[in-house]
């Protein structure tokens, strides 16, 4: 038998970083909830990290710069990080007992939280499902599953939040 050290090193992905939280504006709350609750838990910084797909990383990095796919489409107003979002984050974290940040991230969503996960050595990744609506279906039936993508191409935790299970009455999985 093996001495065991008192300490082992850190590795990629262990509990030592930050949890990296995907949001996007009209979000459900318990999403939101759910990860804060996990950051408390694990007495960690949370970091919001809203993915914009219109814009692309120039040099491949998560806080690198970035560039319009569409530079005609282009709006001279817009911001990194919807107002909506930050006002809603704002309000929903002002009770948590915690520190947390909001960055812009640049590109597809499951693409940009697994780099921005590598660059800050995140805990885990928190992201929630889709409403049951038509839109949802047909965006995850063309671009597929944030969370889907995530969790086979990660190496490092995903917590997947369910927004409105539909579970049905006749269920005996017991």
């Amino acid at each position: 038998m093996t001495d065991i050290p008192e300490r082992l090193p850190p590795q990629p992905g262990s509990l030592i970083g930050p949890v990296l939280l995907g949001v996007m504006p009209g979000q459900n709350p318990v999403v939101v909830e759910h990860a804060a609750r996990m950051a408390a838990l694990l007495g960690r910084p949370l970091v919001c990290a809203y993915a914009d797909a219109t814009v692309y990383p120039v040099d491949g990095t998560a806080g690198g710069p970035w560039a319009p796919i569409d530079p005609d489409g282009v709006d001279e107003d817009s911001e990194a990080i919807p107002r909506s979002l930050k006002a809603s984050l704002t309000a929903q974290l002002a009770g948590a007992d915690i520190e947390w940040s909001l960055v812009p991230l640049a590109g597809e969503p499951a693409h940009a939280l697994a780099r921005e996960a590598h660059a800050l050595d995140a805990s885990l990744i928190v992201v929630g499902t889709r409403d049951h609506t038509l839109a949802s279906a047909l965006k995850e039936m063309t671009s597929g599953s944030v969370a889907r993508h995530l969790s086979h191409r990660q190496d490092r935790p995903v917590l997947v939040v369910p927004v409105n299970p539909r579970v049905p009455a006749d269920d005996d999985d017991n």
